[in-house]
């Protein structure tokens, strides 16, 4: 049983993809986002690599189905409903909706996962329900590799701090786990900022940017653990949450 993390698009690492649990996380803010989206009652979400692509796909539905989501470095999208804030995601705005969302980082590391078993996206939000699901995995013979968003296709200290979070709580319930050495060092900074997530997202660049472009409010959701307990599947190119009406 082993655990790999990788930073940045997965498309370079066909071998730690096929056949695992692959987790996408993208603290900030894409991540979050979907998975209170799907809390609060959205049908699906839809990610997409461009602003072009959720103008084309909202065409296929109703307009009153769809909502067209997203941001481009950071700031929401002009003509779009909503941008790219777990704020935005209320209940009244999206039961029964399908939201497609773009954004600059999260949504496009679902494009290079190919051949994976599964595939959950994952936050400090929904922490204790996608770590009991990775358990299960690995008690079941399935490796799983963790695929930090990050931030311009680089490294980002939340992501890979909230990586480290999943890592170190499938060790301490399964000691035998192997880490790679992506995961190894990532479980050294969950040990070094642990549950300060204000500390971790005012020392990391996109924390910072995020702060200084007015969206401290969405930070201040994005460090709420387990406050969205659902388990997001990518599937068939969209996302929803994996219930009894869902299988695997």
């Amino acid at each position: 049983m082993r655990i790999d993390v990788l930073f940045g698009p997965a498309a370079s690492a066909p071998s730690v993809i096929a056949g695992r649990v692959v987790v996408v996380i993208d603290v900030l803010r894409a991540s979050t986002t979907i998975a209170v989206a799907l809390a609060n009652g959205a049908r699906n979400v839809v990610p997409l690599e461009s602003a072009d692509e959720v103008i084309t796909r909202a065409k296929q539905f109703e307009r009153s189905q769809v909502l067209l989501a997203g941001e481009h470095r950071m700031l929401p999208i002009a003509g779009f409903d909503i941008g790219n804030s777990p704020l935005e995601v209320t209940r009244e705005r999206v039961e029964g909706a399908t939201v497609l969302i773009t954004t600059t980082n999260g949504t496009a590391a679902f494009a290079g996962i190919q051949g994976a078993r599964d595939v959950v996206v994952a936050s400090f939000v929904n922490f204790s329900a996608i770590s009991t699901l990775l358990r299960a995995a690995l008690r079941g013979g399935t490796d799983v590799t963790i695929l930090c968003a990050g931030r311009e296709r680089q490294f980002s200290l939340e992501d890979a701090a909230c990586a480290g979070r999943y890592a170190s709580d499938l060790v301490e319930h399964m000691p035998d786990v192997e880490l790679g050495d992506g995961a190894f060092v990532c479980t050294l900074l969950n040990a070094r900022y642990g549950d300060q997530f204000d500390r971790l997202f005012a020392e990391s660049e996109h924390g910072r940017a995020l702060a200084n472009a007015g969206f401290k409010d969405d930070l201040v959701l994005c460090a709420k653990l387990d406050a969205y307990p659902v388990i997001p599947l990518y599937q068939d190119r969209q996302i929803t949450v994996l219930g009894p009406d869902r299988e695997r």
